[in-house]
């Protein structure tokens, strides 16, 4: 009977799927987002996962990860979504066609690592290739996305910036942060593949923006995921309902009461701007040309009382952190007359991360800042206001007139200025703003409003409506070198590393127009729990013997003993 029963439990089980996350951060379990995203599929979806085969211990455990959740996702969408796992290339015998193609890949954002395994008890080394990546394709003749499955955060070990003369990578804790945005990632790429609606994105000029390769990689970064386009600030009013979000990028110029009424009314009508402003003039190039040091000034924007009224004020000052990177500078001569270089740390470049909890930068690597200001919160009513990125623990605000040199930190007197923590530098606004101009204009003005745009002069937002004010426009600028043309937003020149600038502008903008919540699986967190390697490595033997040798022994002796007492009992 109670055979009978097993069996039909079994067979009525297999008409019924469900799982327990049993985890305390809930590491299994999708977000309603992602779920509702995954549910409203109506054609395949095709993901190919290149992190497989003989993999180092890290990497095989991101594996395993994404494997688990691509099967979430596989069981949710109703197999619409077809996973493989596939090492690229491993059928192709000739070896510039195997370049070749791995070339391919990398032109559509595949990215290749090379690793090296240092044996502990031999000491020998061994490379091997890697490619992190996954491929998430849609539509016949569309571009695939691909996915760097890695972490855009790097996570650095405790580190005193002053006795201390570089961080170190914690490796474990950044490749676990990987799995926690691994859900974001690949529902991202799927939202973006299998969208209806494709949000419209102006870069606003009339106020001497730059409009050259400073900001290629900007306008390359938007190009396939969002209509991009070009707006001219003093040629008319935007229009919301044709631009989901404007974009307002370094200006040079004062901007007039007529361009900040245009910006406001547009906010007020649920419009989005994203501000990159740099409120002093500060720029290397002179400082290289002054050869000593110069005086920062007010550029004179003119937009401190239209930001002050939406809830922040851009300090007319110069952030500095001794947490910041280095920059290249002659210290003199080689014997063959070629200058001797040598990077120094630049208090003027400081390290910017998220020290909060925030849906924009949550699992960011650090931000790279170039002279950048601080940004003071200030009443709004109805406005709640999130530091996105602020500085690191050894902050100074140099006010200005800010004299600018290449050594600012001469003394010990000149380190114990650097008092200040957190300094924020990137502000999200949201709700429902307040016009600058209430009660402040004449009738006529009014008027001029309803006959151009159609719609009335609003006193207050008639709807929701979010901002992210910026007091650094290089940190989506980027530099142009002479030989290979424009970098990466986030490079220096003569730096091998790429900070998350990018990652950052495309969150805000993605945060500002995207009409789901898939940034709710931005914010997990997978607590770590490492073992201690050090008695691991000590005490492996006895664990060896604990969970291999014991068992076995175990299950032996038992067996023999059963059979010992079964003849002893049955041959009397």
């Amino acid at each position: 009977m109670a055979v009978l029963f097993f069996a039909a439990a079994v067979y009525i089980s297999g008409f019924f799927f469900f799982r327990t996350d049993l985890t305390a951060e809930k590491r299994f379990s999708l977000t309603p987002a992602t779920k509702t995203l995954l549910q409203n599929i109506d054609s395949v979806v095709t993901i190919r996962v290149f992190l497989t085969g003989d993999l180092p211990a890290d990497y095989k455990k991101l594996s395993i990860a994404t494997r688990d959740l691509l099967d979430e996702f596989r069981s949710i969408s109703g197999s619409l979504v077809q996973v493989s796992f596939e090492k690229p290339g491993e059928h192709i015998r000739n070896d510039s066609a195997k370049v070749h193609f791995y070339d391919s890949l990398a032109r559509l954002g595949v990215v290749f690592e090379q690793s090296e395994q240092v044996s502990s008890k031999n000491e020998k080394s061994t490379n091997q290739l890697i490619i992190p990546s996954a491929l998430v394709s849609f539509r016949k003749g569309q571009k695939p996305i691909a996915i760097d499955l890695r972490s855009s955060r790097k996570i650095y070990k405790q580190f005193n910036v002053v006795t201390d003369n570089a961080p170190q990578e914690d490796v474990e804790a950044t490749r676990n942060a990987a799995e926690a945005l691994l859900e974001f990632k690949f529902a991202d790429a799927i939202d973006k593949l299998t969208r209806k609606y494709v949000p419209t994105l102006a870069y606003v000029v009339g106020n001497g923006e730059p409009i050259d390769y400073k900001v290629n990689d900007l306008g390359e970064s938007l190009r396939n995921e969002y209509r991009l386009a070009v707006f001219d600030l003093k040629q008319g009013y935007p229009d919301p309902a044709m631009i989901d979000a404007l974009m307002v990028v370094k200006p040079t110029q004062a901007f007039t009461d007529e361009d900040k009424l245009k910006l406001d009314q547009y906010v007020m009508n649920g419009g989005k701007i994203i501000w990159f402003i740099d409120k002093l003039h500060a720029e290397l190039d002179s400082l290289m040309r002054s050869q000593a040091e110069y005086t920062a000034f007010d550029r004179g924007l003119q937009l401190d009382e239209l930001l002050f009224k939406y809830g922040v004020r851009i300090n007319p000052d110069l952030l500095q952190d001794l947490n910041c990177s280095k920059i290249p500078i002659v210290i003199g001569k080689n014997a063959d007359g070629s200058p001797k270089m040598q990077r120094i740390p630049f208090p003027y470049y400081p390290f910017l991360a998220a020290h909060g909890d925030n849906p924009v930068t949550k699992n960011l690597d650090r931000v790279l800042p170039i002279f950048p200001s601080s940004i003071d919160t200030v009443k709004a009513p109805g406005i709640h206001k999130t530091v996105l990125l602020a500085s690191d623990t050894n902050s100074r605000r140099i006010s200005s007139p800010a004299i600018v040199s290449i050594n600012s930190v001469k003394t010990e007197e000149d380190l114990r200025t650097f008092d200040k923590s957190y300094v924020p530098v990137a502000v999200l606004l949201e709700g429902k703003f307040h016009s600058l101009y209430s009660n402040r204009l004449p009738k006529e003005v009014l008027d001029s409003v309803q006959r151009v745009t159609g719609k009335p002069y609003l006193a207050a937002g008639a709807k929701e409506s979010k901002q992210i004010v910026v007091a650094d426009a290089d940190i989506v600028t980027n530099a142009v070198s002479t030989t290979t043309g424009p970098l990466p937003m986030g490079v220096l020149p003569m730096e091998n590393y790429r900070f998350a600038n990018r990652e950052f502008f495309l969150n805000s903008v993605d945060y500002l127009v995207s009409r789901n919540h898939l940034f709710e699986s931005r914010n997990k967190d997978f607590v770590l729990r490492l073992l201690d390697k050090t008695k691991v490595e000590d005490q492996k033997t006895f664990w060896q013997f604990m969970n291999i040798v014991l068992p076995v022994a175990l299950v032996v002796f038992f067996g023999v003993l059963m059979q010992w007492l079964r003849k002893r009992r049955y041959q009397g």
